[in-house]
């Protein structure tokens, strides 16, 4: 995990980490839920993971990749990050973790999925510090609103 750039000093930045974050929760969670036999629980926890994803992908997609994408150089990175974002989408939902190949494929999807999440924090991320203009901060940050209406908008003051 990088900490040099200070890219994790931007609100919203910090927003889609700590949302990476729950995620990876959830989904080490499921993990241990699944070892402990506890389908039911891994079940909603598999859940919680797509919910929280779902608010997370239209943040970014609709904000960050969208303004980033207008440069060719970021172009094709973020197209594979979003056909990631498809596959795990189509995934979770479909997963009957009564069965043992299903039970496989989404520890094999966890192991993906904090692939990706690097591919965002330790390249992409960065990456906007130098490529977004004020401009596209705010378009950006008001993606994340709008997919994100439940909860306080990061870089607000806390009351």
């Amino acid at each position: 995990m990088c900490h040099y750039c200070g890219c994790r000093d931007i609100p919203l930045i910090k927003e889609f980490i700590a949302e990476h974050e729950r995620v990876t929760d959830a989904a080490g969670d499921a993990g241990r839920a699944l070892d402990r036999g506890d389908a039911e629980r891994a079940r909603e926890l598999v859940g919680v993971m797509a919910r929280e994803l779902t608010a997370h992908w239209a943040g970014e997609e609709n904000g960050l990749f969208r303004v980033m994408r207008e440069d060719p150089e970021y172009a094709d990175y973020i197209a594979a990050l979003e056909r990631e974002h498809r596959e795990l989408a189509a995934l979770l939902p479909a997963l009957d973790l009564a069965d043992p190949a299903d039970v496989r494929k989404l520890r094999e999807a966890i192991g993906e999925l904090h692939l990706h999440i690097a591919k965002e924090e330790d390249g992409l991320f960065p990456a906007s510090l130098t490529a977004l203009s004020g401009e596209d901060w705010n378009l950006s940050m008001e993606a994340w609103r709008q997919a994100h209406p439940d909860r306080p908008h990061p870089g607000d003051s806390a009351p």
